[in-house]
């Protein structure tokens, strides 16, 4: 459940809002009704931020590692199809 809590809310009830994105997921916090902040757990904060820091592996990263897949990497060949004989003149 996502929802969305005025500061004044936010900063009077703050167990409350602390205990709702542990359980639900992040919460966000508006300011005269626009979106200016996010309480998440601090788990998916580290997940993000790793992610953020790293960026996501590069096609040599892939590859290179030790369960690297190749075999979709080349698409299967198509089959041709045969032409008719061309009549000689």
């Amino acid at each position: 459940m996502r929802k969305a809590w005025q500061v004044r809310e936010a900063k009077a009830r703050f167990g409350a809002f602390l205990e709702a994105s542990l359980r639900y997921g992040p919460q966000i916090v508006t300011r005269r009704g626009v979106e200016t902040a996010v309480l998440l757990p601090i788990e998916q904060w580290r997940r993000l931020r790793e992610t953020a820091v790293s960026g996501p592996p590069g096609l040599k990263t892939l590859l290179l590692a030790p369960d690297a897949r190749t075999e979709t990497l080349v698409p299967p060949r198509a089959r041709h199809r045969s032409r008719p004989a061309s009549p000689l003149a």
